[in-house]
């Protein structure tokens, strides 16, 4: 169950590149929405997992970051107002 409505969800180019060529990467994602919904942050600090608490009273934007071992590292980010919600690699910040 989500913790807050996601909007509509974007990828990259790059995301989306490598979502078609590694079915891995493909499900990493997928699960990774899922628990950034449910208000799992991933690998954050506790500072920014705090920040995260906070956005979900104050309705400001959502910031998850996700590791695998063998694949790379994405962050996911809902917008604000909470009608988008983007996947993206760190160096396409």
């Amino acid at each position: 169950m989500s913790k807050f409505p996601m909007g509509q969800i974007v990828l990259t180019r790059g995301v989306y590149d490598w979502m078609i060529r590694n079915g891995e990467f493909a499900h990493f994602v997928s699960g990774c929405l899922k628990r950034h919904a449910r208000g799992d942050w991933g690998n954050l600090c506790s500072e920014d997992r705090e920040q995260n608490e906070l956005a979900l009273k104050d309705g400001s934007r959502l910031f998850s970051a996700y590791e695998h071992w063998r694949l790379p590292r994405i962050w996911i980010i809902t917008e604000a107002d909470r009608s988008v919600t983007a996947v993206l690699f760190p160096d396409e910040y």
